[in-house]
């Protein structure tokens, strides 16, 4: 069971090199980076001495994917990993990473998070030149470019390649002899580097470093490709120096709480956001109730800037999986209900703030102060700890169309009444930037703001996602179908 009124995770990205147990430490890995996505996992090692990949890679969370006997068959010190989510039409099999190939450069496996906007251009080039598409993603763009025998000096360098890739991309890849991290010029999605006694570990966020003992080194750069191999490490700068626009909404919703982006702690800044907020829309209330797990965090700024009681009255149930059995009459809320259930007795004859971290569409924040009234509930004020969302995402986030965006359908009284609640409120731009004490110039804010960094053609843009929806042709990972 997904919400859609949420957006969906994205992927996250793990790598080794130079560990015995390199394919275990990726199976850490890839556990604490679960929350990016639970659609598919997979792990691809290599041994040397030109010996084949070895690769398991399953439908399912990454507990469901991997047994000790795929752990014990992934020989090898050189390792990379992969956490998928998926968009409508995309979740299968042939879309699973980390992809891989045998090609006239070598075996190569790649592992991709991010979302390319010029992938319908490149893929059909591609296809023009003889090349055989076997999944939908665009991350098997990426694999075809690195497999590509170059025919000058400059050419025969595969990061030379990646020089076609406009969009959202931080990959690693396995080569015969080395591991490559690298991250888009605008540094969009994020990617760290980490020490554990002689190997190199990158990860989509610190927190898959704590779970293993590695120790946290630095972010890769925006534009940066750190080469790893026998001869150490070694960094280059590839791209056209950009702007860096990384994605705010990482410390919002996406990155775990107990990661460090950029040198700032995740929870610390949802603190501040709730701080901000409290600040900029005050309400006298009796408790401050979180939405779990990702509202938590803000709702305690909150509490803490207005002097107002927290209490934890919805409770989440971390053990649902998925189900594909729909509710019916016999359990007509039961969508609502599996995810979170509330303590009545907390909410009784009370006024009560409830603090998330974002509403897309509405129907669950809905269904939410329902619950809240019909636990007797005196008042419900909603607030959300950033502005509200206007605009599609094209740099690796589902969200949908904007005419189906909740704050693009009603005013701010017409909130009000469609959600039921007494009073709705947004934390700004400003106030959502200066929590994560970073420069505003250095995010996107393109969901918030209309401003994409990346200019790019909305009409042929529309054209090859309706062109994606009917045909499953081109499904971009990480991307929202429109």
């Amino acid at each position: 069971m997904t919400s859609l009124d949420y957006p969906s995770h994205e992927c996250g990205v793990f790598a080794v090199y130079g560990h015995p147990n390199a394919a275990l430490l990726s199976y850490y890995g890839l556990f604490a980076l679960q929350h990016r996505g639970q659609e598919s996992a997979g792990i691809v090692t290599h041994a040397g001495s030109k010996t084949p990949f070895q690769s398991v890679k399953r439908m399912g969370l990454v507990s469901q994917v991997f047994n000790e006997k795929d752990i014990d068959q992934l020989k090898g010190s050189y390792a990379i990993g992969h956490v998928r989510y998926s968009t409508t039409g995309s979740s299968n099999l042939l879309n699973a990473q980390p992809l891989s190939a045998d090609t006239s450069r070598g075996q190569i496996a790649i592992a991709h998070n991010g979302n390319l906007i010029n992938a319908a251009r490149l893929r059909a080039e591609l296809e023009m030149k003889g090349s055989i598409f076997q999944a939908t993603s665009d991350s098997e763009i990426i694999l075809h470019l690195l497999a590509q025998p170059g025919a000058s000096s400059e050419t025969k360098n595969p990061l030379a390649a990646l020089r076609e890739l406009e969009g959202a991309f931080s990959i690693v890849i396995m080569g015969e002899k080395e591991i490559i991290g690298v991250r888009d010029p605008h540094g969009f999605r994020p990617l760290s580097l980490g020490k554990l006694d002689d190997a190199w570990v990158l990860a989509s966020e610190t927190c898959a470093f704590d779970l293993i003992g590695a120790r946290f080194v630095r972010d890769v750069e925006p534009g940066e490709a750190l080469i790893i191999n026998e001869s150490g490490l070694r960094s280059e700068f590839p791209f056209k120096s950009s702007q860096e626009s990384f994605c705010i909404f990482e410390y919002v919703y996406f990155a775990r709480p107990d990661s460090n982006l950029r040198n700032i702690n995740v929870s610390q800044a949802r603190v501040r956001m709730g701080q901000e907020l409290a600040r900029l829309h005050p309400v006298e209330a009796d408790i401050i109730v979180p939405i779990p797990d990702s509202g938590i965090y803000a709702a305690l700024g909150f509490s803490e800037e207005l002097n107002i009681p927290y209490e934890p009255a919805f409770v989440r149930n971390h053990y649902i999986g998925r189900t594909f059995i729909q509710p019916t009459q016999l359990v007509r809320d039961f969508s609502v209900r599996v995810k979170l259930n509330l303590i009545n007795s907390y909410v009784e004859g009370k006024r009560v703030v409830v603090v998330d971290d974002s509403i897309v569409r509405g129907t669950t924040a809905k269904n939410r102060v329902i619950n809240l009234r019909e636990a007797g509930a005196k008042e419900v004020h909603l607030r959300i700890s950033c502005p509200p969302h206007r605009y599609a995402c094209y740099y690796g986030i589902d969200f949908p169309d904007p005419e189906k965006l909740l704050a693009n359908q009603y005013s701010q009284e017409e909130l009000c009444a469609y959600l039921g609640a007494d009073s709705v409120g947004y934390l700004d731009v400003e106030g959502m930037v200066r929590a994560t004490r970073l420069p505003k110039e250095s995010f996107c804010l393109a969901c918030f703001t209309g401003d994409y960094p990346i200019p790019f053609d909305a009409s042929f843009n529309k054209l090859i996602m309706e062109r994606r929806h009917n045909q499953a042709h081109l499904l971009p990972d990480d991307a929202v179908l429109f």
